[in-house]
Parts: structure tokens; sequence; C-alpha cells
């Protein structure tokens, strides 16, 4: 059994670390937190690390998270949003796992490409490395992946000048995909073994017949992990319910681990609320007793996290109710809010700042189809000629905003044109993303400019009117199979136009630079046809952003006089939201939908 000088403290109330003002980090050598899953997957190994490392954060240290996927991809820009959930989008471009989107909302930075590794990069570039003869002829094995594998978690390190690195090892003990990780993780103990330490995020299941908590699967999993010579120092017990006191020293004592690095997780209402859970079980101060690192009082920036947790759950000031339609919710009898989840966080983040609750419902965007309509032509009017029942667009008024997000294929297309038209004409505040913005330009198109057939390349290259067209440089990718990481990916320039409803959004939240330039991610093979945008333009639509050629066009939107808000963006504003930094346009949205939501109020009020 580990010893620990520890050992004699108290479950109730932990002896906490000195606290220090100021931390001399001459003599630190570099400090490394591994995660790893026991029992399941999906149970917050993800929120666990980006809490951890906003709690390291405000206590003076520098942290750098890193996100290992043990899949083959090379990337995660192939895999299906209802398979993988979304696919996040860095600075870089790179095409990673959604938990990278957590990690930046968390640390309120951007990451790099060096803080996401798959197993897909590294046998690739081991194999590249062996065909240029890299190895000098010497036989290639699975020492030369372990190895690559610990020079890129020390290069990330490296290069992000930080003082702790906090890894998460997707999927959960016992998956034989995370065995390199595993070993390359041990050996990191071995060689500094006062500089590494691991932590296992486990579910404790409540059977519902016997209404009672059992740890035995987190035991047997701690039992497994060891296996690879790997021993947890510290168990994230997730749970229904917090463990009580018996369990955490039943836990600690199976472990061989001090009962206080037994931390309870139970359900909670948002997960911002779990740094400030992990706070008050001194979390953090044991991490750093743990790493042989001195303690530091937390900084106040702390306090405006609590306030904006606490403003997301609790503020009922006002709620808005807001329709986020696409078509990657439903799949069988699940819905997969996750294919969308910076949309959903960058609400949230926005509705915070714009005072109001925001009510969100998925909506499915073949709800607002005709049966039988085949699509590909269609505009809203001629979808309603086909047979089936026809559609209810009333269920739309409901909402004070509607968000259509991004997206790829012929899926529910016409059911968004159908929505936007809706919410166009009847002055709902809209606001479109990637897809989003395509599609309201091609509905504008159709139905206020008369271009029938207005239509995507992306669904028919045939269409009289290719209003949204293949990116120059994508028709050749595209001719060669070449899929992979191939879009126009990661942060670009865009202009603004003044005295445009995205100018004002920009210039309210500062976020306007040098020659009334923003920067935004994006992740997209399409772009508006140049040959249309006059067209567009004279018949009233306005595209208020373009690139600083001129020749992209990455906001449209209408005049503020003609239409509360009706905006689409090219690139992918969520991906910037922040917790306690939202997004300028998600936040002038919301506002938006705040006044429809009070003239809705009012409208009843003079009606009762």
């Amino acid at each position: 059994m580990k010893t620990s000088k520890n050992k004699n403290k108290k479950v109730s109330k932990p002896k906490r670390a000195k606290s220090v003002t100021i931390i001399n980090k001459k003599n630190i050598h570099h400090k490394y937190i591994f995660v790893i899953g026991g029992v399941m997957s999906g149970v917050g190994k993800g929120i666990a690390v980006s809490s951890i490392g906003t709690l390291l954060t405000v206590k003076g240290y520098k942290v750098n998270l890193v996100k290992v996927d043990p899949y083959l991809n090379v990337d995660a820009g192939t895999m299906h949003p209802t398979e993988h959930g979304e696919v996040f989008v860095l600075n870089s471009g790179l095409e990673t796992d959604q938990d990278m989107g957590n990690y930046e909302r968390f640390l309120g930075r951007d990451l790099t490409a060096d803080d996401y590794i798959t197993s897909g990069m590294v046998y690739k570039h081991v194999i590249e490395k062996e065909r240029s003869l890299g190895y000098g002829g010497r036989c290639v094995d699975a020492e030369q992946v372990r190895d690559e594998i610990v020079h890129r978690l020390e290069h990330a390190a490296k290069v992000n000048k930080s003082d702790i690195s906090i890894i998460e090892i997707g999927g959960t003990v016992g998956d034989y995909q995370n065995v390199m990780f595993m070993e390359a993780a041990r050996v990191f103990k071995m060689y500094h073994p006062r500089d590494v330490i691991f932590m296992m995020v486990s579910y404790l299941p409540t059977p519902g017949n016997l209404g009672e908590m059992k740890s035995k699967p987190t035991q047997n999993a701690a039992r497994q992990l060891a296996s690879y010579g790997i021993n947890a120092d510290f168990i994230i017990a997730r749970a229904a319910t917090p463990l009580d006191k018996k369990r955490k020293e039943k836990i600690a004592s199976a472990c061989s681990i001090p009962v206080e690095r037994v931390i309870s997780a139970p359900d909670i209402k948002s997960i911002y609320d779990v740094p400030i859970n992990f706070e008050k079980d001194y979390l953090a101060e044991n991490l750093l007793e743990a790493l042989d690192l001195p303690n530091a009082k937390t900084d106040s920036s702390f306090k405006d996290w609590m306030k904006m947790a606490k403003g997301i759950k609790n503020h009922v000031n006002k709620e808005v109710r807001i329709g986020v339609v696409g078509k990657y919710f439903n799949t069988g009898d699940f819905i997969l809010s996750d294919a969308y989840l910076s949309v959903l966080e960058a609400i949230k983040f926005s509705a915070y700042e714009a005072g109001v609750k925001a009510v969100i419902d998925t909506v499915n965007s073949r709800d607002f189809e005709n049966e039988g309509a085949k699509g590909k032509a269609q505009g809203a009017n001629e979808g309603a000629k086909n047979a089936g029942s026809p559609v209810d667009f009333s269920k739309l008024d409901q909402y004070d905003g509607i968000i259509v997000p991004g997206g790829f294929g012929e899926t529910g297309i016409e059911g968004k044109l159908n929505v936007i038209r809706y919410a166009r004409e009847n002055k709902i505040p809209y606001f479109g993303l990637c897809y989003g913005m395509q599609l309201m330009t091609i509905e504008y198109a159709r139905n206020v400019l008369g271009l029938a057939g207005a239509q995507t390349a992306e669904i028919d290259q045939k269409a009289p009117h290719l209003i949204i067209d293949f990116m120059p440089d994508q028709k050749k990718k595209i001719a060669e199979g070449n899929y992979g990481g191939s879009m126009r990916l990661g942060i670009y320039t865009s202009k603004l136009a003044k005295d445009t409803v995205a100018y004002s959004a920009y210039e309210a939240s500062d976020k306007i630079g040098p020659g009334s330039t923003i920067k935004e991610r994006h992740r997209h093979r399409y772009e508006v046809n140049p040959k249309y945008v006059e067209r567009l333009e004279k018949g009233g639509l306005v595209f208020s952003g373009r690139s600083p050629d001129g020749t992209l066009m990455e906001i449209a939107e209408l005049p503020s006089s003609v239409h509360p808000f009706f905006l689409g963006t090219q690139f992918h504003p969520e991906f910037l939201a922040r917790p306690l930094a939202p997004h300028p346009l998600f936040t002038a949205f919301m506002k938006a939908a705040k006044e429809a939501a009070k003239v809705k109020e009012n409208s009843r009020t003079v009606l009762v």
C-alpha cells in the first residue's frame, strides 16, 4: 500500500497545502497529469480535465491540455457527427475532437495543433519516417511508436512553455486502442517519478433495483490500470449523487490512495459548476501537493467564473426561446445535441451577456419538409404543392430566434430553406452559420429574386442557378477524392462594411481590428458564387463581411430597417465563443431575440 504524509487527514476537512502569493518557478521541473477513464466512457473526462486546467491556471500556473484520441483517423474531420459528436476546428485549421472546444472555453484561450494527438497521426509519422530511412535502416516496432508519443507530449509542453501538462487519454482502461498511450504514460512515470501523476475518472453506478451505489466496478478498473504498470494517484468518482464517507474510504483502501484523493463528482445542472465543486474539495491544492509544487492563493478572476456559472444556470429575469434547426439531432431514438455542442454553448454565454436565460429547443429540419418533397430545385412555395400533409410552420412562432448551424449534404435541406423563409417573412430573428448562411442566400435568391431552381453545387452541380459553388481550389481536391483536411480550415481575416448589423455587433464588443477587420475560424468547401453577388446586392441582400481581397463573401445580412436580425456567416463564430468572452454576433442575435420576446409579451398583454 502507498504511504502518504496525508494519510492521517480527516475526510471532512482536508489539510490545505500552504498558500503563497508568488510562485518561484525557477527550479520547477515540468509536470504531467495523465487522466484516464474507468468503467465506461462518456462520463466527463474532458470536463474534468478542463476544470482542473481552470483551477491550476487561477493558481498562477501555465497549463496546456492535450487530448489523445486512440482512433486511426489522422484527425476528426472525416468522422460523422452523429457517431463522434462535433468536429472542432483550431486556429491552425486542425479538425479535432469536441473536447478541444471544452478545453478552450474553460481556459479562455486558443490551443495549438500540438495539443491534439491521434493514433493515426503517430502511425502516419512513424511509417513516413521509416520510408525515408529516418530510422537508419533499423527494425521499426512498437517501441518507436511509443517514443513518438512521448516526443509529442514533451514537444507540446515545450512549445506552450507551460508548467503543467494535463493529458486526457480517450476511451477507458482496457481498450486495446489505448495500449501504446498507456505504455508511453508508464515510461513518463518511470523516468520522471516526481513529475508525473495519474488520475482516473470512473463511474459508480446505482442500479435501479438495488438503489445502492456500487464501488466495485471502479475498484476493478483501478486493478486493471495497475496491470499496465500504472497506479492511480487520484480518482474522480462520477455518480448520480455525491459519494458518502464510507464509499470514499472503501475506494481509497482498495486503490491504495489517501482518502482525500477520492473526489466526489455528482451529476450537476451546469458543466461550469464543476471547477467550483472541485475547488470546494481542495482538488487543486491536493494536486499541487502531489506534484510537489507550491500552492498559491486563487486569483480573483475565479470570482468572475463563479458569477458566470451562477448566471448561466439561474438567471431567470427573462426567458428567451431559441430553436436550433439541424439535421444531425435525430438518429433512431436518440437526440444528439453534441453534434452542435459549440453552438449550444455559445447561445448560453451570449444569453447571460444579454441578461436572459436561453431555453433551447433542438429541431429536426426534416419536420418542415412536405411528404414526397424531393427538393433539389424547389422553393418553400413549390414544396406545398407536393403530396402529403401540409407542414404547420406556425410551430416556429413559439421561437424568439432561430439558428441554422453548419452541416453537409442534402438531407433536410428543403426543411431548412422553408424555415429560413418563414423566419424572414415573419420577422423572427435568424442566425445562419456556414451552411446556414449559404442556405439563407439560396432562399433569398429563390423567393425574393425569383431565381427558380437556385441551389448549391453541393446538392446539384447542374442546377440552373448555382448561388453557392465550389471554391476554386476545391474542385480538383474533390475530383481526386481528397476529403481529409482539405477544406478551407482555420483562422482567416475578413473585412467589415461600416453601418451594418455585423459591424455594430463587433464594435460593441470592441472586437474590430485595424482596417475594420476581424479574424474567425472557417470550415467549408463552398462559397457564394461571385457571379451572383451583384444581383443579390441589388435585390437587397447586404454582404457586410468579405475576404480582404473582396472575393469571398463572409457575412450576409438584411438591414435592421428591413428585419430585426437576419444574418449569416460563412465562418463558425461558435468556435471562438467563451464563457467569459461571448461572441459578439451571438450576443447581437440574443439581444434581438430578447426584443422579439418582449414584443410578443406586449402583444399578449394588449390582447388580454
